[in-house]
């Protein structure tokens, strides 16, 4: 049945229902009211105002509770809070993780990524155990909103994944560990983010008619860069469905192709010794 507060606080948790004030609860409730401090319990005190001025100067049992709570607040600010034996060992990077961490953020502007993002999917990366946001906050020192925009974005590249722990309400984070998973995701954003749209317009500009010279001789160019990118784009499409195996053992062929193609006499050998198709 629910509580109906015979005070009408103007506040309303959505845990007063079925839940009685941590205050006055026995079993120690562990749902918290961010509005618990400046207000009583309804289940203890009687019907004597509305606010917690009133109480404080009506009742002498709200006044000590509210120099408890700004004591307990004073040493919530000057003391870590205590951590669970699972996130104990995260109080501290070692240097090692903290050199890769900082690496990644580093980085991250060059790749075309937020500093913020590079650093979070680092830590995430090298963890042996997913995380949540708020154990991410605490030990790259970040706020909680640049945490949450960060894994968002990172879940927009497909570079975490989310992950429920059993009895847990919290959202936990985890990122793919097999190198040729991570690059072959990278890849495929990349590809459908600035690829296929420069290759959209250079379809569409090819197709439209020249009305002068100088129209020609871009569409002339616009053409190789287009047969460039398509052949590009042709060539991913066949790695990626090539498994890991054999893309590997291609990869370290390396200059045997160049002497395969010796051998057929496709190779082609361009100005300052480089070779060419």
């Amino acid at each position: 049945m629910a509580r109906a507060c015979p005070f009408a606080c103007p506040f309303v948790c959505p845990f007063v229902c079925p839940f009685v004030c941590p205050f006055a609860c026995p079993f120690v409730c562990p749902f918290v009211c961010p509005f618990v401090c400046p207000f009583v319990c309804p289940s203890r005190l009687p019907e004597r105002g509305r606010f917690a001025g009133h109480f404080a100067g009506i009742n002498p049992e709200f006044a000590k509770i509210q120099k408890i709570l700004k004591i307990q607040a004073l040493l919530d600010r000057t003391q870590p809070a205590a951590l669970t034996p699972p996130e104990a060992f995260m109080s501290s990077l070692s240097p090692l993780v903290r050199s890769f961490v900082s690496h990644f953020g580093e980085m991250g502007s060059r790749w075309g990524i937020n500093r913020t993002v590079g650093q979070i999917y680092a830590l995430i990366f090298v963890s042996p155990r997913p995380l949540h946001a708020e154990e991410i906050a605490e030990q790259l020192e970040f706020s909680r909103s640049n945490v949450s925009m960060g894994l968002k974005e990172l879940q927009a590249w497909r570079l975490v994944r989310l992950k429920h722990l059993p009895g847990d309400r919290r959202e936990y984070f985890e990122a793919p560990t097999e190198p040729w998973e991570i690059f072959r995701t990278l890849a495929e954003e990349r590809r459908r983010r600035e690829i296929e749209p420069t290759l959209s317009m250079l379809r569409s500009a090819l197709m439209d008619k020249p009305a002068t010279e100088e129209d020609r001789i871009a569409q002339e160019r616009m053409k190789g860069m287009h047969d460039l990118i398509e052949l590009i784009t042709t060539w991913f499409d066949d790695v990626q469905r090539m498994d890991t195996k054999t893309l590997v053992q291609l990869m370290r062929m390396g200059s045997k192709v160049q002497k395969l193609l010796e051998l057929t006499g496709k190779m082609k050998v361009l100005p300052g010794g480089k070779s060419g198709a």
